[in-house]
C-alpha cells in the first residue's frame, strides 16, 4: 500500500490513476442513463438522488458526529413544505430550495440541545419526540399542511428537449453531486475532525480544544440542512405534499440507509439511499415484508459486516489491491 507523503496528499479525494480511470467511467455512465435505460429506471435513480442528499446529511450527524437522533422526518417535513410555500409565492425554485434548506438547518440547531445533557438512547428518544411533534402540528394545521387537499407544486417544464423525467434527473443529480462533493469537504476539514473526535471520546476532544456545544450543534445544523434540501427536491419532484408522507417510518428509512450503507462514508450513504429506494421498487407487490427485510439486513449488517456496504466495498478494493499477496 502506497505511503501518504503528504497532508495535502492525504486530504485528495481521488489519489491513484487507476481509482481516477473507474470513478471516472461510472460518473460518465450515471450521466448518460438517460440514455440506455428505461424511464421507470431513471425515475428511480432520481428518486435516488433527492435521498442521497439527505442521508448524507444524517451520516454527518450520526456516523461522524457520533449523535443519534430520530428528528430526520419532523426535518424532512419542515423543508418540504417551506420549499411548497415558498415557490407556491412565486419565490423561484433554486432559491425556494436553499431557503427550506436554511430554514430547516436553523430549526435543527435548537433540537440540537439536548444532544449537550443527553446521549445515545436518550438523546434518541428526545430527537424522536420532535418528530412527531412535527408531523402533528402540520396534520392539524390546515393553514401549514394544505387541509385535506394538501398542497399541489407546479412542475419544472422540461429543457433543451429533454423529457419531464430527464429533465428532473439531470438537475437533481447534480445538485446531488455538489452536496457530496462539500461532505467529502466538511469530513477532510478541522470541522470534520473535531465531528469524529466528539463521536470516539467527547471528553478527551474538549482537553484537546475542541468546543463540544459549537460543534454538536454544527452537526445538528448541517444535517438537518441537507435533510430540508432534500426535503426542498422531493416536493419539486413528485408536485404534491400532505403529511403522511412524513411519518415515523421516513426516520427508520434514512436510519436504515446509514447503517447499511456504513457509518462515517459519504459514499456509504448514497449506497444507503440505494438501497432504501430500490427495495420498496422490487418489493413492490410485497410492501408489508418492507420493514422485515430491512431488519434482517441490519442484523446480518451488524453482525458480520458492521462498515456496512461501504465497508465490503472497502476489504474487496484492498483485497485485488494486494493481491497476490493477501
Amino acid at each position: 500500500m502506497d505511503l501518504i507523503e503528504s497532508y495535502a496528499e492525504e486530504l485528495k479525494l481521488i489519489r491513484k490513476a487507476g481509482t481516477k480511470a473507474w470513478v471516472f467511467a461510472v460518473l460518465v455512465a450515471i450521466f448518460l442513463l438517460p440514455l440506455y435505460a428505461p424511464e421507470h429506471l431513471v425515475y428511480v435513480a432520481t428518486i435516488i438522488a433527492i435521498y442521497a442528499i439527505g442521508v448524507i446529511g444524517q451520516n454527518i450527524l450520526i456516523g461522524y458526529t457520533g449523535q443519534i437522533s430520530f428528528a430526520q422526518a419532523g426535518f424532512f417535513c419542515i423543508g418540504a413544505f417551506a420549499f411548497g410555500h415558498l415557490y407556491r409565492a412565486g419565490v423561484p425554485w433554486p432559491l425556494s430550495v436553499l431557503v427550506a434548506g436554511l430554514i430547516t438547518g436553523i430549526v435543527g440547531v435548537p433540537v440540537g440541545f439536548p444532544s449537550l445533557r443527553l446521549k445515545g438512547p436518550y438523546l434518541a428518544i428526545a430527537t424522536m419526540g420532535f418528530g412527531i411533534a412535527v408531523y402533528q402540528i402540520f396534520v392539524n394545521t390546515p393553514m401549514l399542511s394544505g387541509g385535506r387537499m394538501g398542497l399541489m407544486i407546479k412542475k419544472l417544464e422540461p429543457v433543451f428537449g429533454l423529457s419531464t423525467v430527464n429533465t428532473y434527473y439531470y438537475f437533481n443529480l447534480i445538485i446531488a453531486t455538489v452536496f457530496t462533493l462539500v461532505a467529502y469537504n466538511i469530513v477532510s476539514s478541522y470541522m470534520g475532525r473535531a465531528f469524529i473526535a466528539i463521536r470516539d471520546n467527547d471528553i478527551a476532544a474538549e482537553v484537546l480544544g475542541v468546543n463540544l456545544t459549537r460543534y454538536k450543534l454544527l452537526s445538528f445544523g448541517i444535517s438537518s440542512f441537507y435533510v430540508g434540501v432534500q426535503g426542498g427536491l422531493y416536493a419539486l419532484f413528485l408536485g404534491y405534499l400532505e403529511p403522511n408522507m412524513f411519518t415515523f417510518m421516513e426516520t427508520i428509512t434514512f436510519l436504515v440507509a446509514v447503517i447499511v450503507g456504513g457509518l462515517a462514508s459519504v459514499e456509504g450513504a448514497i449506497m444507503g439511499a440505494a438501497f432504501v429506494i430500490l427495495v420498496p421498487h422490487f418489493f413492490s407487490d410485497l410492501r408489508e415484508l418492507i420493514p422485515v427485510i430491512y431488519g434482517v439486513v441490519i442484523i446480518v449488517i451488524l453482525i458480520f459486516e458492521p462498515g456496512g456496504i461501504a465497508g465490503r466495498w472497502m476489504k474487496i478494493r484492498l483485497y485485488f489491491r494486494n493481491w497476490p499477496f493477501r
